[in-house]
């Protein structure tokens, strides 16, 4: 359950808030002040901080030390299966299923009886190539994005509430959507799978420092493929060429799965030595109409529905030896930090 107790911070600064939430595999901080401004999150994973601005950095840091020196009874950021679960709020009355698992919320600031947060000089962190590489073959489909509906959620949980209840298109709201199309996709890549257990699938990459990340990034005998789900329930989907519009609106769908694409295709490259060429998909999903007059240059349109039987359409173009070394490059999260 959500706790909340107060700290001091003997720094003068604004009064801040730590809201734990754990789910999706996944261990973090959240950091904001009184005023619901973001200041950033933390991953107790990798035990490495994600400011939302380098003023941040500081201030996050602070916060966070603090919320260890209150709840230095937590251990590990993976619970073993054999322990009990942390308990969660059900924060959300009208979808319980993507309510915020917000456990152990610290608010930092505004008691006489409270802890002193530590003002340390800020934390030096060693380049990326000397920390050890988080396997993203555990990465739950669609978790970067339920990450930034749940960071919205938290940041403004009553405005949120009745979003929800009135059906207003928020950030919370794309993002949750996302997540769902993304998952759905991902039902798809598990039949792939199961049809020809030479495909491997590694989801919700994420890729440098700036929030990007890789939907899916699908390797197999048929080719190496990004693909990017669109879930657009009930929309009317056009593309002609390089243009992809939605219920009429135009989209820069391909121009950035293009670009995703051969992002993918140089970091591959690099880091396994050898060509390695990246197809982009977008991956329509839940649209009432999807017609396709023209496929764009060098990415494809695919329902969702249809993407499985694509895919295994492409015959024999990578080697067993190829494919587990693509997949065991692009698994290792040291291979996107760059």
């Amino acid at each position: 359950m959500s706790q909340e107790a107060p700290l001091s911070a003997a720094t003068g600064r604004d009064s801040l808030v730590v809201r734990r939430w754990k789910r999706y595999g996944m261990d973090r901080l959240y950091v904001q002040s009184a005023e619901e401004r973001k200041v950033g999150w933390w991953d107790l994973a990798t035990d490495e901080p994600h400011p939302e601005n380098p003023d941040d950095l500081e201030p996050l840091i602070a916060a966070v030390d603090g919320w260890k020196a209150a709840n230095v009874q937590v251990t590990p950021a993976r619970v073993p299966e054999s322990e009990p679960a942390l308990a969660a709020d059900a924060v959300d009355a009208v979808d319980a299923v993507d309510a915020v698992d917000a456990v152990d919320a610290v608010s930092v600031g505004g008691a006489a009886d409270s802890i002193p947060v530590p003002d340390p000089a800020p934390k030096e962190f060693g380049p990326a190539a000397e920390r050890p590489w988080v396997d993203l073959a555990t990465n739950a489909p669609g978790s970067a994005a339920r990450e930034q509906a749940v960071s919205a959620q938290v940041a403004a949980p009553v405005r949120t509430l009745v979003a929800r209840a009135f059906r207003i298109h928020t950030e919370e709201r794309a993002w949750r959507i996302g997540a769902d199309g993304e998952e759905k996709v991902a039902a798809q890549l598990d039949k792939l799978m199961k049809k020809d257990p030479r495909w491997r699938v590694i989801h919700a990459i994420p890729v440098g420092n700036r929030g990007s990340d890789i939907d899916h990034l699908v390797v197999g005998p048929g080719g190496v493929f990004t693909a990017n789900a669109k879930h657009h329930p009930g929309a009317k989907i056009w593309v002609g060429g390089n243009t992809v519009m939605v219920n009429g609106n135009k989209q820069p769908y391909v121009r950035n799965s293009r670009h995703e694409a051969n992002r993918a295709a140089e970091t591959l490259s690099r880091e396994c030595g050898f060509p390695v060429f990246v197809e982009g998909l977008i991956v329509t999903v839940n649209a009432a109409d999807v017609l396709v007059k023209s496929q764009p240059d060098g990415v494809t349109v695919v329902p969702r529905m249809q993407l499985t039987k694509w895919l295994l359409r492409h015959g024999e173009i990578l080697d067993p030896s190829t494919i587990e070394a693509i997949h065991d490059v692009g698994r290792r999260s040291t291979t996107w930090r760059g």
